[in-house]
């Protein structure tokens, strides 16, 4: 490529499922046309998202082996860039952890807020309702399992009062719900540049207890691009909420890119009705892009970026000593 040095090698490591759902020859494509390689170590960089791995490193050994070994080798090779860090991924993959971090957010920069929440560990939601009440949860309620990752992690419950507790059970984490007009803003992130992109979301209900029963559902069926369904029909058409400022969106994303530690990442924002607040309601590493076309030529850039400042602060290497 015009003006630029030598072609990087960039390894990866995604699951099969996540390399089909990003069509990932397309990556490894322009990776080519730039010059770079795609292939098997040694690497400049590693791009990965072994979330199933860090779940099941828990509890089953091989997992636990196969991460110690990319530990390992990461430890072992400083000068290869890894996105992102297995220790500033891990902490996403659990729900209560990415709503602590998401209040301390707040701390820094009340324009976003994140709705209170508190974290069932086991048994039934009617155990957590004295922490409902003191921490100051509003109904309904939306019950997440704490786990943010994997097929189950997408099943949700909206509880509208008390006795509606009973039907969601731990380990999960419970957060007042807040009208939003059915609109979802998410936020994708590539190192310093990120991207909006509007989804359908839950629809408004009242606030407060009410006799409703609890809805479950998936919220692959409600919020991804094509989705149709009857929870996101408001009773009211109109022009919904204003998506956030900028200014808000760029706050946020910096202070969580200093949080986390993360180049690649999501936040999901929301506009309260009653206030036109800003509220972040999920974090996750490495999210799916989709209607991002941008995310390739944002990843690549990311990377040579790090590459050439990587090259540019290294000393340089020393000439063999003659005998």
């Amino acid at each position: 490529m015009p003006g630029r040095g030598r072609g990087w090698r960039i390894g990866y490591c995604l699951p099969e499922q996540k390399k089909r759902k990003l069509n990932f020859q397309d990556f490894e494509a322009l990776c080519r046309e730039r010059g770079h390689e795609v292939v098997e170590g040694p690497f400049d960089v590693i791009l990965h998202k072994p979330s199933d791995l860090l779940l099941a490193s828990d509890y089953d050994i091989h997992a636990q082996s196969l991460v110690d070994n990319f530990q390992t080798y990461t430890d072992t090779h400083a000068r290869t860039l890894v996105l992102d860090p297995l220790s500033s991924v891990r902490p996403l993959l659990d729900r209560f952890e990415s709503c602590l971090l998401l209040r301390d957010l707040r701390a820094q920069d009340n324009s976003v807020f994140s709705p209170p929440c508190v974290e069932l560990p086991a048994g039934s939601g009617r155990e957590a309702l004295g922490q409902v009440l003191t921490r100051g949860l509003t109904f309904p309620l939306i019950c997440k399992t704490r786990v943010a990752h994997g097929p189950d992690s997408h099943q949700m419950t909206l509880v509208f009062n008390e006795e509606g507790l009973g039907d969601v059970r731990g380990p999960c984490l419970l957060q007042s719900f807040v009208n939003h007009d059915a609109a979802l803003f998410k936020v994708f992130v590539v190192g310093d540049a990120h991207f909006v992109v509007r989804r359908p979301s839950l629809k408004n209900f009242p606030r407060g207890q009410s006799a409703r029963g609890s809805i479950f559902f998936d919220s692959r069926e409600v919020s991804k691009p094509e989705s149709c369904s009857r929870l996101t029909e408001l009773e009211q058409a109109g022009p919904g909420p204003t998506p956030p400022a900028p200014s808000v969106v760029g706050r946020t994303v910096r202070g969580l890119r200093n949080a986390l530690g993360l180049s690649l990442f999501g936040v999901d924002l929301i506009v309260e009705r009653q206030t036109g607040r800003c509220a972040a309601i999920d974090l996750n590493a490495f999210p799916g892009y989709e209607g991002v076309p941008e995310f390739f030529p944002a990843l690549l850039s990311h990377i040579e970026t790090l590459l050439e400042t990587r090259e540019r602060e290294e000393p340089p290497s020393s000439p063999p000593e003659t005998p």
